[in-house]
């Protein structure tokens, strides 16, 4: 299953540049990488990015990281993916720059 993390410009470039994070403040913070699925991940744009212009957010697939993933019972009681160790440049799959248009932020269409 395709899973979704959102970052910072800022944090992407760190990612790429160091091949490895440990995630936003907050990720650091909950001792996990908080990731969503398709149908959580505009949500989470807007519940903790509002006001942000641009986001990176990148695609992974859950099952190559299925030893480090655990889903957990988060907002409304949904299941969302928190990965327990770095995040790897080579987990990520693709990424995507998203910004914040009148109506929040405009997702591609292949993430509906």
């Amino acid at each position: 299953m395709k899973i979704y993390k959102i970052l910072l410009p800022s944090e992407w470039r760190f990612l790429k540049e160091t091949g490895q994070t440990s995630g936003a403040t907050i990720d650091v913070e909950d001792g996990y990488i908080h990731f969503s699925t398709a149908e959580q991940v505009r949500e989470t744009a807007f519940k903790h990015f509002t006001k942000e212009l641009n986001l990176k957010v990148l695609t992974c697939d859950s099952y190559t990281m299925r030893y480090d993933i655990k889903w957990e019972t988060s907002r409304d009681g949904a299941l969302f993916p928190h990965l327990y160790r770095h995040l790897m440049i080579s987990d990520v799959e693709s990424h995507t720059n998203v910004k914040l248009g009148a109506q929040g932020h405009i997702f591609p269409d292949k993430m509906l």
